[in-house]
């Protein structure tokens, strides 16, 4: 019977996972052809193949950083004009001027976040994948199938597969994700496939023990399941840090290595790639925003690698071998980019930019007379508006400076001279 596992269902990630299970099924079904069946390689080639997709916004990313070096002296050259401004035209003017020089260079200020809300979801999707591999890859699902049927039929399996995974065997697996008591059989084998595959080295042994009527069918299924679940022998469905803690028990000392070199790896790549990357220049505009930005960004610089050490202790190996292989290839398409944009033109890049936003002005029907004409009543119209509050506050502060003059001044003969006259008008 084939097993058909249930794949993640999620709204936004769901469609995103199956399209790169959908990926890595047809690159394992090519390796396997060559006599290849290895999943960290299936991943490592996954991965390439997302970023030579991603190289045209990667590299459109990297003419807009180029553009933003170019614009800073005049970007801060407004700010500096309307510092410690706060009035309504002041803001609305720099506004407008900030905007025309993005509009001469023909960039967006969200210039460089489409690239994040495109790899962050593929990143979480990849997750879902690697840790159920079988639901996508049936390559991987098909070695299971007889050993699950066997184990199915085995009197009193259920409380033996639940008692090992309460007992926190297995790493991102507990019994409320899997119901060996589900009256649909493909479900319950479903799970059965699930806590299999995230089965630890030593979990097999435990299988055999457990289940001694299978021993040879347990031995002849890790034997062919290992060395597509191993990359340089670490499993990748088990996390770094649960390795690390059954290797030091077992003193397997190369085990324990392995395990700490993929959180070691992964920091000291993301360190490098970040290198590599156009930074912003560093320096006090007098913006308060635009100078917490800079340091907003150089704070994340030291954050992401940290946080990619942290995180590849807890998530599978196979997270951590796609982490790696990413900011390696990063890094290797990062000097090609790098080449390619010491030849670029910017006044060329410049021109086609602002072509291009003139053609989506068009689409929608604005014009540039049309911007410039909105622009000028909005203007005038806070402009009235804050004319109309200065002579209020003038009007005020005049009050409130009638109240301190002493009564035998001359400004207070004054007042009451001018008292008296308001006083005859409004008689008249």
């Amino acid at each position: 019977m084939d097993i058909i596992l249930t794949q993640y269902s999620g709204a936004i990630l769901g469609p995103i996972a199956k399209l790169l299970g959908w990926v890595m099924n047809g690159i394992y079904i090519v390796l396997d052809k060559i006599g290849i069946q290895d999943i960290g390689l299936t991943i490592i080639i996954l991965t390439m193949i997302i970023y030579l997709c991603m190289l045209p916004l990667t590299i459109k990313q990297q003419k807009f950083s180029k553009l933003s070096q170019k614009m800073q002296p005049e970007l801060q050259a407004i700010q500096k004009k309307y510092k410690n401004k706060t009035d309504a035209v002041s803001r609305q003017k720099m506004g407008e001027e900030t905007q025309e020089v993005y509009n001469k260079y023909g960039v967006s200020p969200s210039g460089t976040c489409l690239q994040l809300f495109i790899t962050f979801p593929i990143l979480l999707a990849l997750y879902r994948v690697i840790i159920n591999v079988p639901a996508y890859v049936n390559g991987v699902k098909g070695v299971f199938s007889n050993l699950v049927n066997a184990i199915y039929t085995t009197d009193g399996f259920d409380k033996i597969l639940t008692d090992y995974v309460d007992a926190g065997k297995i790493n991102n697996l507990t019994s409320k994700m899997v119901d060996f008591s589900a009256k649909d059989t493909t479900a319950v084998k479903n799970n059965i496939v699930d806590v299999l595959y995230k089965m630890p080295s030593d979990g097999w042994n435990f299988l055999q023990d457990k289940f001694g009527s299978l021993t040879d069918l347990i031995q002849t299924t890790h034997d062919q399941v290992e060395p597509m679940v191993t990359f340089l022998g670490l499993n990748i469905a088990d996390s770094p840090l649960s390795t690390i803690k059954s290797s030091f028990a077992s003193h397997s000392w190369l085990m324990l290595i392995g395990a700490l070199l993929i959180p070691i790896i992964s920091y000291v790549t993301q360190v490098i790639n970040i290198k590599m990357m156009p930074q912003p220049q560093q320096t006090q505009t007098g913006d308060s925003s635009t100078d917490a930005m800079a340091a907003q960004m150089k704070t994340m610089n030291i954050i992401m690698p940290l946080f990619s050490f942290v995180m590849c202790f807890t998530v599978p190996v196979g997270l951590g071998i796609y982490w790696i292989s990413a900011a390696v290839f990063r890094a290797v398409q990062q000097f090609f980019i790098n080449k390619h944009m010491e030849k670029i033109d910017l006044n060329d890049i410049i021109a086609k930019n602002q072509e291009k936003m003139k053609k989506k002005r068009e689409k929608l029907g604005i014009s540039e007379e049309d911007m410039k004409k909105a622009a000028k009543i909005k203007t005038k119209n806070i402009s009235y508006e804050a004319s109309s509050k200065e002579k209020e506050e003038k009007l005020k502060e005049a009050d409130e400076k009638k109240k301190h003059v002493k009564a035998d001044s001359m400004a207070a003969k004054a007042n009451l001279v001018r008292e008296f006259n308001e006083g005859k008008r409004q008689e008249k």
